[in-house]
């Protein structure tokens, strides 16, 4: 595979690369490029979530790499685990027992991995050579560098929001991009052909509902938000940000935030049948906190989700 970009980036090495995939010394052309963000400085009920992606990584390594759902393997693909961003330390920092100061590091903290992803992927054309990136939280906070370097580089990207909350809010407990804010951050960065498409959701604020269905973004049942998905132009692209609250707690209890009444594994493998034949660009699988499921589980359902989003975007 042709590398079109030598890493310039110094990122953490994973023990356990996701299953079947190969180390990369770069940015190759026509991959699927896997990389992690452990952050989950802004999380506001229970944290966890920065131990996600190497949690996913490695119980991937004992799960089939055969998916029945598209009678496909991943050993017939060839994709790419860069590794992680690096979290390094707020520049400065005195005492993290100052409330302030504890805030102003891990703004700084998310600042410098968000620049360092901005820096690894600005210089290429996504599109001219079929880079495809899944990124593994972390808090959702941390979709907002990916999501906006794809709404830059494709002016009419539907972005599919799936999630139990509306990630509406103008900033939250003090963090400007927290990851209750996350939908309305990128929205910043919405041009006039660019498209939101949220279900799940099921907690939020009066306001945020209100802004949800003035602007009709937010579908109330699975045929109505399957049915919007399966209406998109074929050569549109699509890129799905997926907070793994979306699932119920009673199948998925090991996210930090989780929310009754949310939807099963049958349902995103519709999805991931319609994103098969559509022109799925990139994603990113956000909010696995290991900890808090002790059996595991979580952590088996998460890394089967990312099997299938493979699949998807391959």
């Amino acid at each position: 595979m042709t590398i079109i970009k030598q890493l310039t980036i110094d990122l953490d090495s994973v023990d356990i690369p996701f299953q079947l995939s190969k180390s990369a010394e770069g940015i190759h052309a026509n991959c699927i490029h896997i990389i992690g963000f452990e952050y989950d400085g802004t999380a506001c009920f229970r944290k966890g979530t920065k131990a996600g992606p190497n949690a996913l990584r490695a119980v991937a390594d004992g799960i089939e790499t055969y998916s029945p759902y598209f009678n496909a393997d991943l050993s017939d693909y060839t994709y790419y685990d860069l590794g992680n961003l690096k979290i390094r330390p707020a520049l400065n920092a005195k005492s993290e027992s100052d409330e302030a100061e504890k805030h102003s590091i891990l703004e700084q903290q998310w600042q410098y991995a968000s620049d360092d992803f901005t820096e690894l992927f600005s210089d290429i054309d996504l599109l001219k050579n079929k880079v495809k990136i899944i990124t593994l939280g972390g808090e959702h906070s941390i979709s907002y560098a990916p999501i906006k370097a794809y709404l830059e580089q494709y002016p009419d990207l539907v972005l599919i929001h799936l999630d139990a909350h509306a990630d509406l809010r103008d900033g939250y407990q003090g963090f400007h991009y927290s990851h209750a804010s996350i939908i309305r951050r990128v929205l910043d960065h919405f041009g006039e052909q660019h498209q939101l498409i949220q279900y799940g959701i099921r907690s939020g604020t009066k306001e945020e509902y209100q802004w949800m269905k003035a602007n009709q973004t937010i579908k109330t049942s699975r045929k109505e938000f399957l049915d919007a998905v399966n209406n998109i132009a074929k050569d549109r692209p699509i890129y799905l940000t997926l907070d793994l609250d979306y699932f119920d707690p009673s199948f998925f209890p090991g996210t930090g935030t989780p929310e009754p009444g949310g939807e099963d594994f049958h349902s995103f493998i519709s999805l991931c049948k319609l994103l098969k034949e559509k022109n799925f660009v990139g994603c990113d699988v956000v909010e696995l906190a290991p900890e808090i499921d002790s059996s595991g589980n979580s952590d088996v359902f998460a890394a089967k989700v990312v099997r299938e989003l493979i699949f998807c975007l391959a």
